[in-house]
């Protein structure tokens, strides 16, 4: 059953911005961590940033600087402020939650999104 959703996705320059957003709609598990990851085509899905529910937040280190992950407990949304994307950065993004502190590994997020595409291209 899809709880998540990911909002935001689209085509930009190099240099752009976009900001991707990940409202729950169901609140029938806890999000101590919500997290972004991306896939690009024929490349294995990884870990973007991860946000804890006491704000501790981790990033990969191509994205660091770059990008900013947040989360509104108010809304229940998670965000991506994506800044100077480049076309390395063209991936499918998924937004992922799971009730226990951030694990390390894609296969141990128990919620997912089904995506939203990001172009980055001249």
């Amino acid at each position: 059953q899809e709880q998540l959703q990911e909002l935001g996705g689209g085509s930009v320059q190099p240099g752009g911005s976009l900001t991707l957003s990940c409202p729950r709609s169901e609140r029938t598990y806890s999000t101590y961590c919500m997290a972004w990851f991306r896939q690009a085509p024929g490349k294995e899905r990884e870990a973007v940033a991860t946000i804890e529910l006491n704000s501790i937040t981790k990033y990969r280190d191509s994205v660091r600087g770059r990008f900013t992950v947040s989360r509104d407990p108010n809304k229940d949304t998670l965000y991506l402020q994506m800044n100077n994307l480049k076309p390395d950065d063209t991936a499918m993004y998924y937004c992922a939650a799971d009730s226990v502190p951030c694990p390390l590994l894609a296969d141990e997020y128990n919620y997912w999104g089904q995506g939203t595409q990001v172009t980055v291209s001249s």
